[in-house]
C-alpha cells in the first residue's frame, strides 16, 4: 500500500453492533456486511466469538462468518479472547482474527477479567495456534488515551502492551482512544512513541467520538505516518464497560475527510451511505455521521 492510500478497518458490523441495545439477526448483519463489501471495504470486523451471556449481540457469530459470501481481496475477521473462542472462529472459515487487551489495569479488570500480564499471557496459545493455521492475527489496545475508571493512562504502558503484542507475532496494532478522551497533540505523542518501538507500518488509529475529536485524531495520525484507521458505518457503537463512551469515528466522516486531501480509500461514499441508511433503519435510529445527514439534507 502507498503512503498515499489508506486502508479502512470497517468495525460497525462487531464493535458498532456489539454497543448497541438492539440484538440484529444473523440476516440483518449479513446483509450489513456485504452492502458494505460492496461500497469498497476490504477488511471488515464479521463478529465476536464471546460468550453471548456477556455480548447477546455477538451471539451466531459463526452463522454470518459462514453465510458471508468470499469476495478476491476482501478479509472477514472476528475477534477472540481465548483458545475456544480461536477454534470457533477456525471452524466458521475466518482467515484472520484479533485479540484484544488494554493499557488501563482497571479496564482489563472490568472488561475481561483478568490483569493486562494475564491477558498477555492467554493470547500466547492463540497467536500460536492461529500463525501454524496460516491465519492473521490483529491485536488491540484499548485505553490508550484515557480510562474510564482512572483518568490518565501513561504513555510507557501502552507502548509496552503494543511492543508485546506485535513481539507476539500480531501483524497490526490497533490503538484504541475508548472513551474518545483523547486530542490530536496527545494522539501524536502516542503514536510517535509507539512508533519507536513498533513499525508505523504495523500502527492503526481507533479513535471514539465521544468528545468530537475523532476526525482531528486521525488527522495527527495521519500526519504522524499512520495509514490505517478503522471506523463504523453510520458512527455506530459505544463501549459498555466505558460510560458514556459513544460510537467509533463514522467511515463516512473519514471517506470525505481522507479523499478530500486526495488520499484514495476504495470506498464509494454514495454506496456507503446506502449502507449507513439500511442499518439506521433496522435499528431504528437516526445516523450518528454528520457527513451522511450533510449528505442526505442536500440531496432533498
Amino acid at each position: 500500500m502507498s503512503m498515499n492510500a489508506v486502508r479502512l478497518v470497517e468495525v460497525g458490523a462487531r464493535d458498532g453492533l456489539q454497543n448497541e441495545a438492539l440484538t440484529l439477526p444473523v440476516e440483518v448483519r449479513v446483509a450489513l456486511i456485504e452492502r458494505l463489501v460492496a461500497a469498497g471495504l476490504r477488511t471488515l470486523e464479521a463478529g465476536a466469538f464471546v460468550s453471548p451471556r456477556w455480548v447477546p449481540q455477538m451471539a451466531d457469530s459463526d452463522q454470518v462468518l459462514r453465510r458471508l459470501g468470499q469476495h478476491p481481496g476482501v478479509t472477514y475477521t472476528a475477534l477472540v479472547p481465548n483458545l475456544q473462542g480461536l477454534d470457533a472462529a477456525l471452524q466458521a472459515g475466518c482467515r484472520e482474527v484479533a485479540v484484544f487487551a488494554a493499557a488501563s489495569e482497571a479496564f482489563s479488570q472490568k472488561n475481561i477479567n483478568c490483569s493486562i500480564a494475564e491477558s498477555l499471557q492467554r493470547f500466547q496459545p492463540v497467536l500460536g495456534k492461529a500463525l501454524e493455521q496460516g491465519v492473521a492475527v490483529r491485536g488491540y489496545v484499548s485505553c490508550v488515551l484515557g480510562c474510564p475508571f482512572t483518568g490518565e493512562v501513561p504513555v510507557a504502558e501502552v507502548v509496552r502492551v503494543a511492543r508485546e503484542l506485535h513481539a507476539m507475532g500480531c501483524y497490526e496494532i490497533s490503538l484504541g482512544d475508548t472513551i474518545g478522551r483523547g486530542t490530536p497533540g496527545k494522539a501524536r505523542v502516542l503514536i510517535e512513541a509507539c512508533a519507536s518501538e513498533v513499525p508505523i507500518t504495523a500502527l492503526a488509529g481507533h479513535f471514539h467520538d465521544t468528545y468530537g475529536m475523532a476526525v482531528a485524531n486521525v488527522q495527527a495520525a495521519l500526519e504522524t505516518g499512520v495509514r490505517v484507521f478503522d471506523s463504523s458505518v453510520s458512527g455506530l457503537g459505544g463501549c459498555p464497560y466505558s460510560p458514556g463512551a459513544t460510537g467509533n469515528v463514522a467511515t463516512e466522516e473519514l471517506v470525505y475527510l481522507l479523499e478530500g486531501q486526495g488520499l484514495p480509500t476504495g470506498v464509494d461514499l454514495s454506496a456507503l451511505l446506502e449502507a449507513g441508511a439500511f442499518i439506521d433503519a433496522a435499528l431504528g435510529k437516526p445516523s450518528a455521521s454528520r457527513v451522511a445527514t450533510a449528505l442526505r439534507n442536500r440531496a432533498h
